[in-house]
This record gives C-alpha cells, sequence and structure tokens, in this order.
C-alpha cells in the first residue's frame, strides 16, 4: 500500500460546512464534540470506516467537506444508534451520518456506484414517476446501474420464489393522481 499525502490550504475548506450539517441534521450539539471516542469506540464498523465517527465529527467542524462527503464512513453508518446513545455530550451522530449521505446525494460526490445512493436514486425516480415502490424494478436498476449483473443472478432465486408467492410483482404499480403526487414531492423538496 502506497500512502500518499495531500495538503489541504485554508482556502480549499468550507468554512458554512458545519453550519450546514447543523441545520441538515438539525443537531445544533456537534460543537459540544469534546473527542473523546466513545462514539468510534461503539460502531460496529468503525474498523470498515475510511475515517472513524470521532474523526468525521472533527472534519465537519474543520470545514472538510469534500473529504467527509466523498468518504465511505456515512454509507456504513448501521444506524444502530450506539454512538448517539453513549455520546457525552449527546450528539446525533447517527442523524449526521444521516444529513451527510443527503448531502453527498444533492451534491452528486457519493462514492461511486456505492449501492445505496444509486438505490436512493433510483427509488425517488420510481416514487415520483409512479408514485408506487415496484420492488423488481427498483432492483433491476439497482444492479444494472451499479455494474453487478452477477448479484443479480444470485438474487435470482430469491426473487423467483418471491414472484411464485405472490411477494412481487413484475406489474408497474401507479397511483391515478400522479399530478398531487408532484406537487406535493415538488412542495416537500423545497420547490414552490
Amino acid at each position: 500500500m502506497e500512502i500518499q499525502e495531500k495538503v489541504i490550504f485554508e482556502e480549499e475548506l468550507d468554512v458554512n460546512f458545519l453550519n450546514d450539517i447543523k441545520k441538515a441534521s438539525l443537531c445544533e450539539e456537534i460543537d459540544r464534540c469534546i473527542q473523546c471516542g466513545t462514539c468510534t469506540s461503539s460502531c460496529p464498523n468503525a474498523e470498515y470506516m475510511d475515517y472513524s465517527p470521532r474523526k468525521i465529527i472533527a472534519m465537519i467542524k474543520g470545514g472538510f467537506k469534500d473529504q467527509v462527503l466523498k468518504s465511505f464512513t456515512p454509507w456504513l453508518c448501521s444506524s444502530c444508534y450506539n454512538c448517539q446513545v453513549r455520546c457525552p455530550s449527546k450528539i446525533k451522530i447517527t442523524d449526521i451520518m444521516y444529513a451527510l449521505k443527503r448531502k453527498a446525494i444533492a451534491e452528486n460526490v457519493y462514492p461511486v456506484r456505492f449501492p445505496i445512493a444509486v438505490m436512493d436514486k433510483e427509488m425517488d425516480k420510481i416514487l415520483t414517476t409512479s408514485g408506487r415502490s415496484s420492488e423488481l424494478w427498483l432492483m433491476l436498476n439497482l444492479f444494472l446501474k451499479t455494474l453487478n449483473p452477477l448479484g443479480l443472478l444470485k438474487m435470482a432465486p430469491l426473487g423467483l420464489n418471491l414472484l411464485k408467492t405472490g411477494r412481487l410483482s413484475l406489474k408497474k404499480e401507479s397511483i391515478k393522481n400522479k399530478k398531487q403526487l408532484r406537487k406535493l414531492l415538488k412542495s416537500v423538496k423545497g420547490g414552490t
């Protein structure tokens, strides 16, 4: 493994990143982080993350927006809330991870071909166009867009069993008043 050092200059940092995450996560307590490491020691996935939860909090406070949003850490958060329950400063770390995922998706800077982000976009597209979730089409799009057709083949026996029992349908379901749904979604997403 080759270690590469990259110098980040102060003008490359985003001074508004902390406030953006505070607002998106509804967590004003992030300033109270004492860097004790309780969140990292409580996290069952910390060893797989490129930055520990403790380091992510420090990077958010420091304005390292690009590095945080491009990292795997928020995507590996299993939402077990261990970090949040044990945090002595009562920081809503899981909510912060959700906010980071939403921001990475909105700014299109999440790790390439990462299935969770692709699934979020595909689910949004399906719900916006038809108003109903079609699991079969969601999974097909997910595996094709993550360039993992072998994963689709591995899931085929399960899919066939679900089709046989009526738990999965080939039909794309839809609601009647799609125009009203789009208007509602636009207002929720901040449009007029």
